[in-house]
């Protein structure tokens, strides 16, 4: 079973935004499930004609902060 591993963001502007980790994958969508189908429309974009297509995609939330020191 392949996994592949996304970092999701929330975008600046509104709505949230994903790339995969070591391949050239990248979604954006307004809402959580707008995120999601177009990582499901990424995925099988880009593996269209490759064997071995991933079975699950993880989804890892990243949060930036800044810290004043």
């Amino acid at each position: 079973m392949k996994e592949l591993t996304f970092l999701v963001h929330e975008a600046e502007e509104g709505g949230y935004y994903a790339e995969a980790v070591g391949v050239g994958i990248f979604a954006e969508g307004e809402t959580m499930d707008d995120l999601k189908q177009n990582i499901r429309s990424g995925i099988e974009c880009y593996y269209e004609n490759i064997e071995g297509a991933p079975s699950f995609a993880h989804l890892h939330f990243v949060k930036d902060e800044i810290m004043a020191l």
